[in-house]
């Protein structure tokens, strides 16, 4: 079978995009400062443009790796339609975030974590390199966004 042409890249940033907006859950992968096991669970999240946004229990091994580390790695999409998202991580407590962040996030997930007797905290995403490819004809050029900086212009 022979695969469909590669995207150029405006095309490849335009559907990342659009995926980030669109899509509501990513695999969060995390590790521990240590060097300790990868730990991945799927988990919902907002993208407001220039940070992404999702919620996990504090006490979860999730939430003491974001913590802990501050780093995160996401996969959102299929195996042949991948954004990977490499970013730094702020965690928020509920009663810091701004409400109108914590209504578009319940919102678009359906899920409200201030509601939940486990304490929850949230987590901003500030992308720091994104990748996507479908495949292996997208793998050159696969980097959308390093150091933080799209590397196409709008």
């Amino acid at each position: 079978m022979t695969p469909p042409p590669a995207r150029t890249a405006e095309q490849r940033k335009k559907d990342t995009l659009h995926r980030l907006d669109h899509d509501e859950d990513a695999w969060v992968a995390t590790a521990g400062p240590d060097g300790g096991a990868p730990y991945l669970v799927p988990l919902s999240f907002v993208w407001d443009g220039a940070l992404l946004l999702f919620a996990t229990p504090a006490d979860s091994p999730t939430g003491r790796n974001l913590v802990d580390s501050g780093r995160v790695r996401l996969g959102i999409g299929t195996t042949r339609d991948v954004v990977v998202v490499d970013g730094g991580v702020q965690s928020v407590s509920p009663e810091d975030l701004p409400e109108e962040d914590a209504e578009v996030f319940a919102g678009k997930t359906g899920f409200d974590p201030r509601r939940l007797a486990t304490r929850y905290l949230y987590f901003r995403v500030v992308p720091e390199r994104i990748q996507a490819w479908r495949e292996a004809n997208e793998l050159p050029g696969r980097d959308l966004m390093r150091d933080g900086r799209w590397l196409l212009d709008d």
